[in-house]
């Protein structure tokens, strides 16, 4: 798995090759095969290992877009691979489907349960500010996008992201902005 995370992280999914990955390890093709499926598989899965989506929505609801801001502001380089994979890959019309139905059943979705309502919409809007924010961060490097985990940019996003999941009368639910990003 480590393999393919680093090879579809740094290689578009047609420039990545289940032989190279099988190679960086020292196996036959066939084991990859045999353990995965397919490319389409192993390509699914190395996004869902690396993006560590689960852990960040696991949290109380008064944390929730705390901890969803965080997610693009933290400075550990595993989070970032995840970013990696899917820029390398978002025009590929073969990983566009995978990376659609990723985006829905491991973001989207599960967002949308946790959220008052639930609201698969508020749940897109939430996804798209986190991926729009993450490539002004990390790939395009905007200087004001630039400011470490815990400042007034975490703050703001939190706020965008409670703002954009509270409940539907436009009332925030009790104590979730005061506490979003403590």
């Amino acid at each position: 798995m480590n393999a393919a995370i680093a090879r579809f992280s740094k290689n578009s999914y047609e420039r990545t090759g289940l032989r190279d990955i099988a190679a960086d390890v020292g196996v036959d093709v066939a084991y990859v095969h045999r353990c995965f499926g397919s490319k389409e598989r192993l390509f699914s899965e190395a996004l869902r290992a690396s993006a560590h989506v689960a852990q960040h929505l696991d949290v109380p609801k008064d944390r929730l877009a705390g901890s969803l801001a965080n997610i693009v502001l933290s400075g550990r380089a595993r989070r970032h691979q995840a970013l990696d994979i899917f820029i390398h890959s978002v025009s590929s019309a073969e990983a566009q489907p995978i990376l659609r139905r990723f985006v829905l059943d491991q973001v989207i979705d599960p967002l949308s349960e946790r959220i008052e309502g639930p609201s698969t919409t508020r749940a897109a809007l939430v996804a798209a500010l986190l991926v729009g924010t993450a490539i002004f961060r990390h790939v395009l490097r905007i200087k004001p996008m630039l400011e470490t985990e815990g400042g007034e940019l975490e703050e703001l996003i939190a706020s965008a992201i409670q703002g954009t999941i509270a409940t539907t009368d436009g009332e925030a639910m009790p104590g979730e902005l005061e506490s979003a990003c403590q």
